[in-house]
Order: C-alpha cells, then sequence, then structure tokens
C-alpha cells in the first residue's frame, strides 16, 4: 500500500524560486540527502532544494526540528549517514516532513526560515559534494535482463543467458574502497588480456575496451543480524534510498578473467554514484508494478515471491547517458545523448535483490550500497553500456561533431542522469552522476 502525504502534493511550493522551475531536480517535493562542505571545508548534511543546499544542523541548532527530526539530525553530525541510516525510515520521513514544511512558501516557519536563508542555505554551485556513506560494503547484482542477454551473447556466446537467471537474481561482492561520489578522474586500468592467438600468451597493459554500465545504487537501512534473513514482504522497509550508479567496466580485461570466478580487476578499479541520496518516501508516487514477465518464465520461489512488491515494487526513472569527448570539452561542446533507459526494465526489484542477499543468512549494514547491474531496454538506443550500444565495438557511436567511438578514449567525460515523470505529479531527478577518463 502506498501512502502519500502532503510533502508529495503537486500543488506546494517553495520559497526557494529555483525549487520551482519544472526542470529542477530538487523541487521540495524530492529534497535528497547528502553531505557536502563549503567554503570553510567542514563536511555538513543538507538537503537539496533547487540551487541550494539547505543546511540541516543550522535548522537543528535553531530549534526549528522536533521529535524524530531532531534525533535524524543529531545523527547525521557525524558527517556521515551511516548512523542516520541505521534508525531506518521513521526519523528520516519525519526529518523530510519538516524541512519540506520550512521551505513551503505557505509554511507557518516560513518568516523564520526565510529571515536565516544567508545561513540556513548554501549555493550549491559554490559547493562540494563528497560520499555520503562509508561504504563498508558493496554488492552489484545482474538484474537488468536486456543487459544479461545482450553483453552475454558479446561477452559468452555459447552461454548468452545462463540457465539461472530467471530463477536466482544473480550478484557478486564489488570493491567498497573504490566506490566514489560523482566527478573528478577515472584512471584507465592495467591488466591482463586475452591472447591474440589462441593457446598464445595474455597480452598485458592498459585496458582498451573500457565501458562504463548504466545502473541505479540502493542504501540500506536498518539492515539485519547475521543468520536472520530479510523476507521479501520486510525487504522494502530496510532500503533507504536510491542513486545513479556508474559501473566502471574495462571489457578486455573482463572477458579473460571472468571464469570461473567472475570479474575481478575489471571492476574493482572504479564505481560512482551520484551523491544525493533520493529517499525511497520521495519516490513513492512512481512506483510501478515489477518487470512482466514472459508466459514461458518461471514464478519467483516463494522468498522472493511477495504480492504488493510485485504490484509496486518497480520504479519509473528514466535514465540517460551523456557523453562528452576531450575534443568536445576544448571546444566548449556540452555533452551530446548516446542512450536512454528505464529503471523499469529490471527483471529482479530491489526487494527481491535484497532479499536473496540474505536468505542465507548475510547481515546487511546500514549504509551498505547494493548496484542493480546494468538497465538496458529491449531496443538498440537502450543499451545502456558501450559494449552493448556498439556490438562490441564493430558499430561505433557517431557523435554531431564527426567523432565516432567504439569504446571510451582518455578525456572521454561520461554523464549519467535520472528523472521521475507521473501525471499529476512534480517530477523529481537525481542530479547526475560524471568522470572523465585518465590515461
Amino acid at each position: 500500500m502506498i501512502h502519500l502525504d502532503d510533502t508529495h502534493d503537486p500543488n506546494r511550493r517553495s520559497w526557494v524560486e529555483s525549487a520551482n522551475d519544472p526542470d529542477s531536480d530538487f523541487p521540495i517535493q524530492n529534497l535528497p540527502i547528502g553531505i557536502f562542505s563549503g567554503r570553510s571545508g567542514q563536511l555538513r548534511a543538507g538537503m537539496a532544494i533547487g540551487d541550494s543546499i539547505f543546511d540541516i544542523s543550522v535548522a537543528h541548532a535553531r530549534g526549528w526540528l522536533t521529535g524524530d527530526a531532531a534525533k535524524a539530525a543529531e545523527a547525521a553530525k557525524s558527517c556521515l549517514l551511516n548512523e542516520l541510516f541505521a534508525l531506518g525510515h521513521r526519523p528520516l520521513r519525519e526529518l523530510r516532513w519538516q524541512v519540506s514544511a520550512l521551505l513551503d512558501r505557505r509554511g507557518a516557519l516560513r518568516e523564520h526560515a526565510q529571515a536565516a536563508r544567508e545561513v540556513l542555505l548554501h549555493d550549491r554551485s559554490k559547493c562540494t559534494m563528497h560520499l555520503p556513506v562509508h561504504v563498508g560494503n558493496y554488492t552489484d547484482f545482474y538484474a537488468g535482463i536486456y543487459h544479461a542477454r545482450t553483453a552475454g551473447a558479446l561477452l559468452i556466446p555459447e552461454d548468452p543467458l545462463p540457465a539461472n537467471y530467471k530463477w536466482v537474481p544473480i550478484g557478486y561482492h564489488g570493491r567498497a574502497s573504490s566506490v566514489r561520489a560523482s566527478g573528478g578522474m577515472v584512471r584507465r586500468p592495467l591488466g591482463q588480456q586475452p591472447p591474440s592467438t589462441p593457446g598464445g600468451k595474455p597480452n598485458f597493459g592498459a585496458s582498451e575496451r573500457l565501458d562504463f554500465e548504466l545502473e541505479m545504487g540502493f542504501y540500506v537501512g536498518a539492515g539485519n543480524a547475521l543468520g536472520e534473513p530479510i523476507e521479501i514482504g520486510e525487504a522494502h522497509r530496510h532500503i533507504i534510498g536510491y542513486c545513479l550508479l556508474n559501473d566502471w567496466s574495462a571489457r578486455d580485461i573482463q572477458r579473460w578473467e571472468m571464469f570461473p570466478l567472475g570479474p575481478f580487476l575489471s571492476k574493482n578499479f572504479g564505481t560512482m554514484v551520484s551523491p544525493w541520496v533520493v529517499l525511497a518516501d520521495a519516490l513513492l508516487p512512481f512506483r510501478v508494478p515489477a518487470m512482466s514477465r514472459g508466459n514461458d518464465d518461471p514464478a519467483p520461489l516463494n522468498y522472493l515471491l511477495d504480492t504488493a512488491d510485485q504490484r509496486i515494487g518497480g520504479i519509473d526513472i528514466a535514465l540517460s547517458v551523456g557523453l562528452q569527448t576531450a575534443k568536445m570539452h576544448r571546444e566548449n561542446e556540452t555533452s551530446v545523448e548516446i542512450l536512454q533507459s528505464n529503471a523499469r526494465h529490471l527483471y529482479w526489484t530491489p526487494a527481491q535483490m535484497l532479499a536473496h542477499h540474505t536468505v542465507g543468512g548475510c547481515n546487511l549494514e546500514a549504509g551498505d550500497l547494493i548496484g542493480t547491474g546494468t538497465i538496458s531496454g529491449p531496443t538498440v538506443d537502450q543499451l545502456s553500456s558501450m559494449l552493448e550500444l556498439t556490438f562490441g565495438g564493430m558499430k561505433p557511436v557517431h557523435l554531431p561533431n564527426g567523432e565516432q567511438r567504439g569504446f571510451l578514449e582518455n578525456g572521454d567525460e561520461v554523464v549519467f542522469t535520472g528523472k521521475c515523470h507521473r501525471k499529476g505529479f512534480v517530477s523529481i531527478g537525481f542530479g547526475e552522476v560524471r568522470g572523465r577518463i585518465e590515461g
């Protein structure tokens, strides 16, 4: 059951005028949370509103946050959100509700908040965003079936879609230490690559088939005790919020190393996330049914099957990937969109991923990051990695300036964006995750 409240009201407007721009990712109906620093360099917890950041600590010091919202503000003082996420949904829900009331142009405390705007709000363009949590554990799933089919046909043509795919959410444990917030450079990794001739010696050097993967990520809240699985019907209570995620991949290294235990060096050199955590409550208007299964597909096993999750376990998030080459950067040309997709194309829901993750007794902890896997769609222009989009480099992407790309080259910058739209509601977005390739 979805319970909407005043924070989802499409008629609510903020006295922060930039938040009322229909193109803004961060209207008053969103209020994602993150960690930022301003001129002083001090890390603080804030919520995005239009082109500004609402300073939670200032509102708390003024006594404007009460009850569970004050409890949430206290937990956020650590400048990492793990402690806050461990409290679960209720304090965050109250924090979002009270901050929305403070920012509402008709709110009871509007005049007080507006009078303090010089210290309460920070210009987002002048702030630095940071990784919102200490990522103790990172798991990446393989839940996009269109990606699994297309990439599988290119990487493992003899077995493109594993026999277990429609029965079990497949995933692997990634490298938490190399998860970073959006921005900065991605160094082209070194590694072994397949021999040039059958039976020959493998090559070694910088990856020549560097790639991105368009994914969503979600953060664990309270987690579970070791040995105590999270039931599928309760899994949504353990998902605090969502972000965009770029799973950088070295395809040549991956092809050589992935048997028999899966990817290793081809993935562990870098994962990037958008810095704002869009809270699960903000996404309630955009919940949709789980991806429809084919008539010949098996029903999920009982521990992965929940009526409510099948009805509202998906999320309608329009996703986009932009590319700016080094030449475009020099000539002040903005990135160009090379593909679109949607989070609705996930074969397994986030709740199913989380329930499966714990069914053997694995304990998840507050702030753990879970990636969905690449979210490709059913058409060619929705294939969400260069591997798929260019059919292994055989059909390069042609850019408006005459350049073309099979895989990523040095100086290329990749930008992910995501936005939720639904008639009768205000659209909300995720910001962006971007990274530039360095040789």
